[in-house]
């Protein structure tokens, strides 16, 4: 089956770097878009960034300019680098990759969910403290 696998989420403080990894396997993954979610108890689940399968990139506006994500087709991975920190970060992070285009936010982030054209991770919590 489909698996994505996240890693390097945890503690960092404000105004400090963290850098988020989604491996996938059982899929091909440049037909994918790859992206994040984020989810807070306060918050829908909003995309925060993604890099499509046609080398364009979006990022969430609260992002821009302090976020990076990048895809390696070979190692099947996709990151996201996270530089500038705030606490409004702080969030469960979720690694999705979709046949289509991704809708900006959901009501909720679907941990390990397989839909229609998506498939996505366990998530992993971001905590960022002063």
């Amino acid at each position: 089956g489909v698996q994505l696998v996240e890693t390097g989420g945890g503690p960092v403080q404000v105004g400090g770097s963290l850098t988020l990894s989604c491996t996938a396997s059982g899929l091909r993954f440049d037909d994918y878009d790859l992206g994040w979610y984020r989810q807070s108890p306060e918050n829908e689940c909003d995309l925060v960034s993604a890099a499509h399968s046609d080398g364009s990139r979006h990022y969430a506006e609260s992002v821009e300019g302090r976020f990076t994500i990048s895809r390696d087709n070979a190692k099947n991975t996709v990151f996201l680098q996270m530089n500038s920190v705030n606490p409004e970060d702080s969030a469960v992070y979720f690694c999705v990759a979709d046949r289509v285009r991704m809708p900006k936010w959901h009501l909720h982030c679907q941990p390990s969910a397989v839909t229609r054209t998506s498939y996505w991770g366990q998530g992993t919590q971001v905590t960022v403290s002063s």
